[in-house]
């Protein structure tokens, strides 16, 4: 059972990095543009990448060739994955953001079963409806004036899981038996490098933006990113081993991503009552009832998920 263990450190891990990524967006980047922090991920992990590779003894001739880059590719697509999920902390806050992921599994089960020969239950089915439920319920429960901008996170959260699925997918599929899963990791991490600097090269304002926001702060926005990139490769490390280890990656994907709200969901209730600046969320009656509730059908979909594997 180690990828129980993986995906409960990975969803430890990443729910503090929407945290630290909320907190980031709102405090020094409000108007400025979220996405231009890609500037400061790019350069860490085109360095953390090949440190990585001398670390693991990453050696080129051991698998095929096509490894190598479709590796590279599946960090591009985590790179590229995180525009709609910066602008989706743009619209909304980091409880709601944990509760509109819940696609992931769907996605998962689906392109699992297209590409990887993954079969589907009719108990995974009613299972992933009763976790779809939650997202329905915060987007219907919201005030008609700000329900377009509930939809509009979602829909941003749904590009950015999709994205992440692929790139996930390809990593599972690709990852060559010849590579060690440090290997695998430094290939990553390098195309997530890549990929971040080359939305930068297309959007230099970006660039320009994330500088400016470094000065005006005095440079104290690097303690959090720095705090966000550590819980950022650690969720990296953890749920991508648990993709390999788990029975199935819709397996591994459903238990991590139904988790991962209700760990947001009571992190977001005890950051906000002890440290309200960084927790940031709304504690009206309403809007924990709603969210409860949401992460109660939330619970009751890994029951039966698990029930069915």
């Amino acid at each position: 059972m180690e990828w129980l263990a993986a995906v409960a450190l990975a969803v430890i891990a990443d729910s503090g990095r929407i945290y630290a990524d909320n907190y980031i967006s709102d405090v020094y980047f409000k108007g400025r543009g979220a996405v231009s922090q890609k500037y400061f991920y790019g350069i860490a992990f085109l360095i953390l990448g090949p440190v990585l590779g001398v670390i693991s003894g990453l050696d080129f001739t051991v698998a095929r060739g096509d490894a190598y880059v479709l590796l590279i590719l599946s960090g591009m697509f985590a790179s590229l994955a995180g525009i709609p999920y910066y602008k989706a902390l743009e619209q909304d806050d980091s409880t709601n953001l944990g509760i509109f992921i819940q696609i992931a599994p769907i996605l998962y089960l689906v392109l699992g079963w297209l590409f990887l020969g993954e079969t589907i239950s009719l108990l995974q089915l009613v299972a992933f409806l009763v976790i779809l439920a939650a997202p329905f319920l915060v987007i219907f429960t919201t005030r008609k004036r700000s329900r377009k901008t509930k939809i509009r996170a979602a829909l941003y959260a749904f590009l950015y899981v999709l994205i992440s699925v692929v790139g996930n997918l390809i990593f599972v599929k690709e990852n060559a038996e010849e590579l060690s899963f440090l290997n695998a990791m430094a290939l990553i991490f390098f195309g997530k490098g890549l990929g971040n600097l080359l939305i930068i090269a297309v959007r230099p304002a970006w660039r320009r933006r994330f500088k400016e926001v470094v000065r005006t702060s005095k440079k104290s926005v690097m303690r959090p990113l720095i705090g966000s990139m550590i819980g950022g490769v650690t969720k990296d490390f953890a749920y991508r081993g648990a993709l390999v280890l788990a029975p199935s990656v819709a397996l591994a994907s459903v238990t991590s991503d139904s988790a991962e709200p209700i760990v947001i969901f009571f992190m977001g209730i005890i950051l906000t009552l002890i440290w309200p600046k960084f927790g940031r969320e709304s504690l009206t009656r309403k809007s924990v009832a709603v969210h409860l509730l949401a992460t109660i059908l939330v619970v009751i979909g890994v029951i039966l998920i698990q029930y069915s594997a």
